[in-house]
């Protein structure tokens, strides 16, 4: 019996040693209780963590125990169950026990049972073979077939009985069994039994009778025996034999005894034939024990016999498999061993005919990577899944963690990558509409220029006020060519060149026309109390005012170069959108927005106070000397840049912002230039270019008669009169160049 009987028990408490062949009961382990007892089969311990290993290779941590009641399949499953918690990683959904006299209907209900936790489809069976046969009956009949994972202890191993015609439902079972082989020498010797040569064996004639069915004159008592033994027939030739499994052991555990009293004579007794006084008279059990444990021989089937510390052979299983074979005929085949180690063949494994693949027992599916578990409580095999949400990645198996501020997470939400960097390119949209307008006005501020300096000294030149013109166009031309700075890709070098330009061209613009204005505006009220003209209207006066203007601005960014020094950097927040996959880092000029509008603010006020002056002399005689015209520019740029204020400010934090912000600015400079450029000075190059002959000078009268004029003919232009005063305007503009140099 592979369970604890009660005369070994009994024998426990003596001092005198014992070795079992059978008895593989853990209790018996316990060197406290049962110091006296050795065997020569390893404990269901080992068993037990032999299964366990097998549940561990085949990657299933959600399991269910059936065990038949009693001391045998209490205590292995009890063993399983304590590896399981000691270990980890394998979680028991249910532990279910076979009663000793099971009530009709008991095995189905165990199947529904177990059916409840449906994903623990392995189940670890420490049954009887009776037992056995029953569970996989009442599988088949709950139409169960392939769903179970059965893994069974020794008392399945390789028997048939359990499995007779429900091969089916029995398919795949993982067994495992005490490493055995069979002594053919104990073979030669039983079938050379008969009844003459085995009379000591006083049962010997009863397993006759029931070998080969006959009857043995007056020892036989078999009722419906229709012959009667000879004596003449042959055990394995008149009948069947097989050897049985328990034999190896049987003579090992001789053995092993046979040694330890060997090496026990040999040393009380050394050269003394026979047993000498010293083991004849008393035989101490704790000395004789000491011998037991301290052998060491090769056993009957060629594996090494030795005991340890308390008293247990060492584990060593053979695991098998039942399979079916491609001609539909089922074995159990051999699949690997376990000696403290398991050795399993997984590719030999056979799971459903003709299928090798792994099936499954766990209790919830392995996480996708980026996905963390969130364990249930209690359960530490099942979890649900939770995906790494936003710039969050799977640090561990449990946890997700944010990326740094510059990185995201990768495809697989496993680590973090730095976020992609990105700057506006050439071949943008957003760049290639201002490139487009800036290139224009470059090429029509370039032709106006080469115009004015090739008729420098015509009258239309002269009258416009060439240094101011030169001044104001090259203003236009910084205003055109602060677009390229804008879309270059920001380095030191590029930023330092916008703070310097980005404002300068519009400084340049306006100061010279605020000054021309000024200039016109003190020309006339100076004209209305004297006739003497105002001081600093002279070209070199007007110069050194536009660039006394412009050098307050150009203070400014020296001031800002000093506090500031200009950098790079790359704003991870402008483009850190909701999805990781579309944050872009933007490279970036160290240049807020505060900076910009007060880099701008200077020309700005500019503009402003020139819009004033050009209202102020908005009476000025049909645009005397470009008032009007100048007045125009000046409403036309300040819608300009009323549209430009909440655009630049309202996209603020739109995920284009660098694009919109960028386009915005330059087109709103090449806009200003342009309003500029074509209402100040297209109308002269048109006269210059195809009508030279209004490009004439006109008679000089005194600096009084001339504004008098002029101030005459804004009275009689408001009656309603129809007098041309273009000869007015031209006499005042050329007179005014003459006083001035």
């Amino acid at each position: 019996s592979l369970s604890l009987h009660p005369p070994v028990c009994l024998l426990c408490f003596l001092s005198i040693p014992q070795i079992s062949y059978a008895s593989t009961a853990p209790e018996l382990s316990d060197n406290t209780r049962y110091d006296f007892f050795s065997r020569v089969v390893p404990p269901d311990s080992y068993q037990a963590q032999a299964m366990m290993d097998i549940v561990t290779a085949m990657e299933w941590n959600y399991v269910s125990t059936l065990a038949s009641e009693g001391n045998y399949g209490e205590s292995g499953v009890e063993a399983f169950i304590q590896i399981s918690r000691e270990t980890g990683g394998v979680c028991i959904a249910q532990s279910l026990k076979i009663p000793r006299e099971p009530r009709p209907g008991e095995f189905d209900k165990i199947i529904r049972r177990l059916l409840e936790t449906s994903n623990a489809r392995a189940i670890i069976m420490f049954a009887n073979e009776d037992d056995i046969r029953r569970v996989l009956d009442a599988a088949k009949r709950n139409n169960q077939t392939g769903h179970f994972l059965w893994v069974g202890s020794d008392s399945w191993g390789s028997k048939i009985s359990p499995v007779i015609g429900q091969e089916r439902v029995a398919e795949g079972a993982i067994t495992i069994l005490p490493k055995r082989a069979s002594v053919d020498a104990f073979d030669r010797y039983f079938r050379s039994r008969s009844l003459s040569n085995n009379r000591r064996n006083v049962w010997f004639a009863e397993f006759w009778e029931e070998n080969f069915n006959c009857k043995l004159g007056m020892h036989g008592k078999r009722p419906g025996s229709l012959k009667k033994c000879t004596g003449l027939e042959k055990v394995g030739r008149d009948s069947s034999y097989e050897q049985e499994g328990k034999v190896q052991f049987v003579m090992d555990a001789v053995y092993a005894m046979a040694h330890a009293l060997h090496r026990m004579h040999r040393e009380l007794c050394y050269g003394y034939p026979g047993l000498c006084p010293r083991m004849a008279n008393n035989i101490d059990g704790k000395e004789l024990l000491g011998h037991i444990r301290a052998v060491s021989f090769n056993g009957s089937a060629g594996t090494p016999v030795v005991f340890n510390e308390n008293g247990d052979a060492p584990g060593r299983y053979d695991i098998f498999q039942y399979q079916i074979t491609n001609r539909s005929t089922a074995e159990y085949r051999v699949i690997g061993s376990w000696t403290n180690k398991l050795h399993l063949k997984v590719e030999a494994m056979r799971w459903r005919t003709g299928d090798p693949s792994l099936p499954a027992s766990v209790c919830s599916i392995p996480c996708r990577a980026g996905e963390r578990k969130k364990v249930v409580k209690g359960v530490p095999c099942c979890w649900h899944c939770e995906r790494c949400e936003g710039y969050h990645y799977q640090a561990s198996e449990f946890t997700c963690e944010l990326c740094p501020y510059e990185m995201r997470p990768d495809v697989n939400r496993t680590g973090c990558v730095p976020i992609p960097i990105i700057k506006l390119e050439w071949h943008s949209p957003w760049a290639i509409v201002p490139v487009f307008i800036s290139m224009l006005g470059i090429i029509a501020t370039s032709f106006v220029i080469v115009t004015f300096v090739r008729y420098n000294d015509t009258p239309i030149v002269r009258a416009s006020g060439r240094e101011m013109s030169y001044v104001l166009l090259t203003g236009i031309f910084l205003c055109y060519a602060i677009t390229f700075l804008m879309i270059a890709t920001p380095d030191v070098g590029v930023c330092s060149f916008r703070r310097i330009f980005l404002g300068l061209g519009m400084c340049f613009s306006y100061a010279a026309l605020l000054t021309k204005t000024n200039r016109i505006h003190r020309i006339f009220e100076q004209g209305k109390k004297s006739v003497t003209a105002p001081r600093f209207i002279s070209p070199a006066s007007q110069l050194v005012i536009t660039f006394s203007l412009i050098s307050v601005q150009l203070l400014g960014v020296f001031v800002w170069f000093a506090v500031d020094p200009p950098h790079t950097v790359v704003d991870y927040g402008e483009q850190r959108t909701q999805d990781p996959t579309s944050a872009r880092g933007v490279l970036k000029c160290d240049i807020s927005d505060l900076s910009l509008i007060c880099s701008l603010g200077y020309s700005i006020l500019l503009m402003v106070t020139c819009t004033v002056y050009a209202i102020k002399t908005r009476g000025v005689p049909e645009t005397f000397n470009e008032a009007k015209p100048i007045g125009f520019t000046m409403y036309t740029t300040c819608i300009i840049w009323l549209a430009f204020i909440p655009i630049f400010f309202g996209t603020s934090q739109s995920a284009e912002r660098m694009y919109i912000q960028t386009t915005t600015l330059t087109i709103s400079l090449s806009l200003s230039a342009s309003v500029s450029l074509g209402m100040l000075y297209m109308p002269k190059v048109y006269i210059i270019l195809f009508h030279p002959e209004q490009n004439v000078p006109k008679r000089k009268r005194s600096f009084k008669a001339i504004v008098t004029a002029a101030t005459m003919s804004g009275k009689l232009t408001q009656k309603g009169g129809d007098r041309p005063n273009g000869e007015v305007k031209t006499e005042l503009c050329e007179s005014m160049e003459t006083n001035s140099e």
